[in-house]
C-alpha cells in the first residue's frame, strides 16, 4: 500500500478529477472493484430479506415448496453476501507493516516493518554499486 502522504495525493487528485468531469468520474467509479463488491453486498441483503419473505410466506400458507425455496435463497444470499464482504474488505484494508515474510537477499540489511518494494530497491542499489565498482552486478557472478 502506499504511504499516508501519497494516499492522502492520490484522493485529492481523484476528487479533483471527479469535480473536473463528473462524467468520467462515474465511469471511473463503475469500474472500481470496492464499488462492485459494495453493490453486491447490497443485492445479496436484498436477497437474504425475499428470502425471509418467501420462508414466512410459505410458513402462513403451509407451503413447503415455498419454505424450501425461501430457504435456500436465505443461504445462497447469505454465502454471496460473505464473500462480497471479505472481498470488500481485502480491497479496502491497508497492507500491514512487515506482514510479508521470507528471507532478504544476500548482503540487504533487513529492517523491520520494511516494505518488499523498499527491499527490493536496496537490492537494485546495491547491484548498481557493485557494477560501478566492476565487480559484475549479481552475486555469485563474476564478469568475464
Amino acid at each position: 500500500m502506499l504511504p499516508e502522504d501519497e494516499q492522502r495525493q492520490l484522493q485529492e487528485i481523484e476528487r479533483a478529477l471527479y469535480r473536473d468531469d463528473p462524467k468520467f468520474g462515474r465511469r471511473m467509479r463503475v469500474g472500481d472493484p470496492r464499488m462492485r463488491y459494495e453493490r453486491e453486498l447490497v443485492q445479496a441483503l436484498l436477497g437474504v430479506v425475499m428470502g425471509v419473505g418467501l420462508l414466512a410466506a410459505g410458513a402462513v400458507t403451509h407451503r413447503f415448496f415455498l419454505e424450501a425455496a425461501g430457504v435456500a435463497i436465505v443461504v445462497l444470499s447469505l454465502v454471496w453476501a460473505v464473500a462480497s464482504w471479505r472481498r470488500y474488505l481485502v480491497w479496502d484494508r491497508p497492507a500491514r507493516p512487515g506482514a510479508a515474510t521470507g528471507k532478504a537477499a544476500k548482503g540487504t540489511k533487513r529492517q523491520p516493518g520494511q516494505t518488499r518494494r523498499a527491499r527490493m530497491m536496496e537490492r537494485m542499489q546495491e547491484r548498481w554499486r557493485r557494477r560501478q565498482e566492476g565487480d559484475g552486478g549479481m552475486p555469485g557472478r563474476a564478469r568475464s
